[in-house]
């Protein structure tokens, strides 16, 4: 028996007989005709209802024909459509009947499966009475924005540019930083219905073709629907994507991009994003910064050890806190000891449980500075650590100095310059902390081992992920904890597998200081 809902809620049912909109299917052999009514009813079944799909009839003044522009609205440029085709069209054609329009990419096409994708990309088509062929016009002109300075890559000495959602502008980036007759891009398109462009850049002389050939089937390989940004591609063509570290490296800057095209790596673009991949993509890699290159060699060895000192403190001090607190008491003096048990005399929890509930604290308070808007994620930042770790120490939950280790380590995790190796330090910080209250100091040797190993046995695009360390590559050592004066730079890493190992001579001209 039913008895009826509380609220009396009622079940949607859909219209009988109702379905929902399709369009006609598009075989890959199938041609434009050469009457105009019937290829502008054909546009019709492939578009279907598409409310953004305008068809503009006109008939050339000189040659008395019947012709039509079909574009999508939001994706032309009207004042290249009005000024660049309409007005040619309407006004005049040259002496061999051929249309004239004053477009820079010009084209013709007679597949309707050309002609389709051509539309959905923001160019114009061109359809004339007794032509059995289609004139592509370049008219593109999408919503896009100017070029600013990147969000999660500031510098302070660099450039202050930054990639934008358009492959053509990323292209002219790269091209005004590096113009050499050597810097060639592999073009790829990926994606069932997106469609997506991906260019793959690299100098041709400089790079090694093995990892190209290997990037490109990687990218070629994919089965997808549309790829939406370079975070996706990356999880896709990764060496092991089961792994916490990134393997490729993401960048939105082009001065950074272009510094690793020239150590003979691969920067992949990829269409409406605006951040690229670097690849072979080594660990050091995401410990340096552009701003390394700008500034005092020896101040930028010594920010670029802290930032490695960072690394392990951010990922190991909270598990070794719990270590000591809970098994190693051995380890800590005496007096310390006797401060930490006064600290922890009234606190209910265990160290384990303490250091999760900050670090969740200290996470969950990350997360809503990043979603806010500016202002208020700034506030809520500064508020929510002082009043909620205030407040938690007054209640005797957590004691003072579990704070501070949660504070220093966060700090530490600022340091380090790239985005995606910070979020693999908060997943293996957690893993530590755990094997640290299973175990205490031993256990934390034990994560540390396995760490390692797995760092070891990581590979970016076929090339050994922890290189020039393991493999030991001592001439690769100039630019990883330490950078070496530029003028002893002289020859590309071994880790890139650069077929032309040598990048400059010797630069530095001879004076008192030699």
């Amino acid at each position: 028996m039913k008895f009826p809902s509380l609220f009396g809620q009622r079940k949607y049912r859909p219209a009988k007989g109702r379905k929902p909109a399709a369009t006609a299917p598009l075989s890959s052999g199938e041609e434009a005709s050469d009457a105009l009514e019937e290829n502008l009813g054909r546009i019709r079944e492939l578009f279907g209802d598409a409310s953004d799909l305008n068809v503009r009839r006109l008939r050339i003044r000189s040659t008395g024909e019947e012709a039509a522009v079909v574009y999508l609205e939001g994706l032309t440029d009207k004042n290249a459509i009005n000024n660049n085709v309409l007005k040619p069209l309407l006004g005049e054609t040259d002496s061999e009947g051929v249309l004239s329009v004053t477009i820079g990419r010009v084209g013709w096409l007679t597949k309707w499966s050309d002609i389709v994708p051509a539309i959905l990309k923001g160019k114009s088509v061109l359809f004339v009475e007794g032509r059995a062929e289609a004139r592509v016009l370049g008219t593109e002109g999408w919503p896009q924005r100017s070029i600013e300075d990147p969000q999660l890559e500031a510098s302070l000495k660099g450039a202050h540019q930054g990639f934008v959602e358009t492959i053509e502008q990323n292209v002219a980036l790269i091209r005004r930083y590096l113009p050499h007759r050597q810097l060639k891009f592999a073009n790829l398109t990926v994606g069932r219905r997106g469609d997506t462009r991906v260019s793959i850049v690299y100098l041709a002389d400089v790079a090694n073709p093995e990892i190209l050939k290997e990037l490109e089937d990687r990218i070629s390989q994919l089965d997808v629907d549309v790829i939406i940004n370079t975070g996706e591609l990356a999880e896709l063509i990764e060496d092991n994507p089961y792994s916490p570290f990134p393997q490729l490296l993401v960048t939105e800057r082009p001065d950074a991009a272009v510094s690793q095209i020239v150590q003979g790596r691969f920067v992949v673009l990829v269409d409406r994003s605006p951040g690229v991949l670097v690849a072979p993509a080594p660990f050091t890699s995401f410990f340096q910064s552009i701003d390394d290159y700008s500034t005092r060699w020896s101040i930028a060895t010594f920010i670029r050890l802290l930032r490695f000192m960072a690394f392990f403190v951010s990922i190991g001090l909270p598990a070794f806190y719990i270590a000591v607190t809970s098994f190693n008491f051995e380890l800590i003096p005496i007096k310390l000891l006797l401060a930490i048990g006064e600290y922890r005399g009234s606190v209910p929890f265990s160290p384990f449980v303490e250091a999760i509930f900050m670090e969740l604290t200290l996470e969950m308070i990350r997360e809503a500075g990043v979603r806010l808007p500016a202002p208020v994620g700034q506030t809520v930042g500064i508020v929510g650590g002082i009043v909620i770790g205030q407040a938690i120490v007054q209640a005797g939950l957590i004691s003072n100095l579990m704070v501070i280790v949660v504070a220093f380590t966060a700090i530490a995790s600022f340091i380090l310059p790239n985005f995606d190796m910070v979020a693999a330090v908060r997943l293996i910080r957690f893993s530590l902390m755990i094997a640290a209250a299973m175990f205490g100091i031993f256990g934390i040797m034990i994560g540390m081992m396995v760490l390692i190993g797995h760092l070891i046995a990581l590979e970016s695009l076929g090339t050994p992920f922890a290189s020039s360390f393991a493999p030991i590559r001592f001439s690769d050592w100039k630019d990883t904890f330490i950078r070496a004066p530029l003028w002893k730079m002289g020859r590309r890493p071994e880790g890139s597998r650069a077929v032309q190992s040598d990048r400059q001579g010797p630069t530095r001209p001879e004076g008192d200081g030699r």
